[in-house]
């Protein structure tokens, strides 16, 4: 079983048995608060990226990819040797180097805002760097098609949605409780694959063991 958007909607409104307008037109947010929650519960591998790009001589910020959610390594190459910045918070690099004119080889980055990353030292030269990191996949709502997350784990899906959309209406709260139990059973079993399976393989751990029953 897989979902597009348009039978996701569909399976929503038919488990919770409402057509009214407003609720139809928030179906949208509830679907996409069911894949912030799992995005932001599980750290799948699959979900992780890598962009080049590169410093500007004299400028000491670097735009944020949009669709980044956390950072994994930001990567600089410098005379063909490539090396790590640190991560450091943004008062560490405002006394580090107090002067923004203050250039050089940079060694650390933070968090500026949320469009840019403060460097420090400022770049002296158009250095490349390379950023690996956690992004946020395109939503099921901004798609005809299918997403690996509705493809992959749609009961997941489909009941973190339906527990938004039946709090919405203000259900029963036994009917909310087992939308939230078998969200989280789903969870669960994805945080098994994302951070258990996913990033062991046999030949170092070898397959996994259970008792006989």
């Amino acid at each position: 079983m897989s979902f597009t958007y348009a039978t996701l909607k569909t399976a929503i409104q038919d488990y919770t048995d409402n057509s009214e307008t407003t609720f139809v037109a928030n179906l949208p947010n509830f679907v996409k608060a069911a894949e912030d929650r799992i995005f932001e519960s599980v750290d799948l591998e699959l979900f992780r990226k890598n962009v080049t790009s590169s410093f500007s001589a004299s400028d000491q910020y670097l735009t944020i990819p949009s669709d980044l959610l956390a950072v994994f390594s930001f990567q600089i190459t410098t005379s063909g040797s490539e090396n790590f910045l640190l991560q450091k918070d943004v008062n560490f690099l405002r006394e580090y180097t107090p002067n923004a004119s203050t250039t050089g080889v940079p060694k650390y980055y933070a968090v500026f805002s949320t469009e840019h990353f403060l460097i420090a030292p400022t770049p002296d030269d158009n250095y490349t760097v390379e950023l690996h990191y956690y992004y946020r996949p395109t939503s099921l709502v901004d798609t005809a098609t299918t997403t690996w997350m509705s493809a992959n784990a749609p009961n997941v899906l489909l009941y973190g949605s339906l527990f938004e959309a039946y709090t919405f209406m203000k259900g029963e709260q036994d009917v909310i409780s087992i939308y939230e139990k078998r969200f989280m059973d789903g969870l669960s079993r994805l945080k098994d694959l994302g951070e258990a399976r996913e990033n062991h393989d046999a030949y170092r751990r070898g397959l996994p063991s259970r008792p006989r029953t």
